[in-house]
Order: structure tokens, then sequence, then C-alpha cells
């Protein structure tokens, strides 16, 4: 009779799961940080959580392809002191800034706005696509200085409908991520390798376009950036630059993702504003 009621069980229990539809895979893996995005007063806080040293090298999902300035900036005195600065502000002498940039709005911007650096941090900065190797620790390295350096890379996901994602980001040094000019993610501390993730970060995403925008900044030693999300994020929603290869194919490529901004979120922040009177 116990036999019987075990297989019982077992046999309600694959049916209710398959009763039940597709198990929502965003949430298999153990997500350490939630209840984002950022408050501004904690922008350059760490997080309050243990890290969870995990070995994602097995993953597929890794992000290979990026739109961003074509060089690094350069020079940045350390990674702990460019970190608090605005580098995109700066390049742009306000005509964009980080959260701009990480929205609808500010990503069409870069058709005109060049990345205009002095000579010392890199000088004029085309915007193009560029692809990365998720192995390789050093991927942030191109062509200059391969210390004391800051990267920028943006990519747009087309989502499906409003839905619960999970990032995970592999970086050093310090990494801050803006989703929909919002801050989802900042850490001071590098990972330990290239594809070791001490933080699953739940973020939310809009239906249609989501801009985010990933800086790393590093001082010595490795320079990486990488980023995957999580399996059902990878399934449903579509990540570019996919098959572009510059400026101009990327915005074709987005053409239709970008026609119509993601619904009720403002793409002008009130520190926009502010700056701009």
């Amino acid at each position: 009779m116990k036999k019987f009621y075990l297989f019982t069980l077992a046999t309600m229990l694959i049916f209710a799961l398959i009763g039940g539809g597709q198990i929502d895979s965003a949430f298999a893996q153990k997500v350490n940080i939630i209840g984002g995005p950022i408050k501004e007063a904690d922008w350059m806080k760490n997080p309050g959580k243990a890290a969870l040293n995990e070995n994602h090298a097995a993953e597929k999902t890794w992000i290979t392809k990026w739109y961003g300035p074509e060089g690094n900036y350069e020079n940045n005195g350390s990674f702990q002191a460019s970190a608090p600065k605005d580098l995109i502000d700066e390049g742009t002498n306000g005509k964009l800034t980080q959260i701009s940039l990480s929205t609808v709005a500010g990503l069409q911007k870069t058709k005109t706005i060049k990345m205009a650096w002095d000579k010392e941090h890199g000088g004029t900065r085309e915007w193009t696509v560029f692809e990365i190797e998720p192995a390789n620790g050093d991927n942030m390295n191109r062509d200059g200085p391969v210390d004391n350096i800051d990267t920028y890379g943006i990519v747009v996901i087309a989502a499906p409908e409003d839905m619960k994602a999970v990032m995970s980001p592999a970086h050093d040094d310090h990494a801050q991520i803006w989703i929909n000019g919002e801050k989802w993610y900042n850490n001071s501390e590098w990972t330990g390798a290239a594809q070791e993730v001490d933080f699953n970060i739940e973020v939310q995403l809009q239906k249609g376009a989501n801009v985010l925008l990933y800086r790393v900044g590093e001082s010595g030693g490795s320079a990486y950036l990488n980023l995957h999300f999580d399996d059902n994020t990878h399934r449903v929603a579509k990540i570019y630059p996919d098959k572009s290869d510059d400026q101009d194919s990327f915005f074709k490529e987005v053409a239709g993702v970008l026609a119509v901004d993601p619904v009720g979120k403002a793409t002008t922040t009130w520190a926009d504003i502010k700056r701009n009177r």
C-alpha cells in the first residue's frame, strides 16, 4: 500500500508540473539580489549580500556583441577614481548621460553625438558594434592601454511582454549596469574569473525595447566585461546587436524594436531635466 501511495504521489506531481505549463526558468537559478532598481542614495554602494562564486563557464548564452564607443576611456586614474564620474556626460558635454544613454531616446542620439573625450582619455570615439570573447580574461582591451581603462557596452533586449529576468554579470573590476534609465547593479569587487558570477540580479523588463548600459572600470591586471541572462529570457527575448557589425547596420537591425518606447517609461529623467535648464 505504501509503494502504491508513493507511486500515486509521484504521478500526481508529474501531471501537476505538466498541467501547470512551462516552468519559468528565470527563477531556477539562485537569485541573490532582488528589489531593484537601486535607490539613488545607494547608487555607489556594493551589494549587501554574500557573493555566490559560481562558475558559469558552461553557459552558452554569454553576450558577445555590444554597441558602444569604438575604444575605451583611457588613463582613468584607477577605477576607484573614475567610477563615481559620469564619463558619458564628460564625453558629450552633457548632451548624454549614463542614465539617458540607457533609454531608447538616448540611444537614438548616438547617431549624431560623438563621444569626444580629450586626447589624454582616448580622444573622439565613434559609436560601433564590437565583439568580445567571454572566456578571455582581457576582453576589454581594445587597441589601446590595457590598464586604467573604462569600457561601455550597450545591448537592446526586445521582450515579448512585461517580464522579470535574471542577469548574471562577470567583471574586473568595478561594474555598473543601467536598464531603461534606472540603475540595477553596482559592484566594485572583481568576480575572480571571466565567467565567474557573484550575483544573479532580478530585473524588470518591459514589453518592447529595453536598453541596457554596462560599464566596467579597471586599474591593472585582467580586464573583462561579461553578461548573460537566465535561460528563459534568452529563449523568449531577442538581444541586439545580433548580426550587425557597425553603427549603421545596428540601427537597421533594431529599427522595428526602437520604433515605440516601452510603455509607461519616461525617457527623460528628472536629473536630465535639471541639467538642461
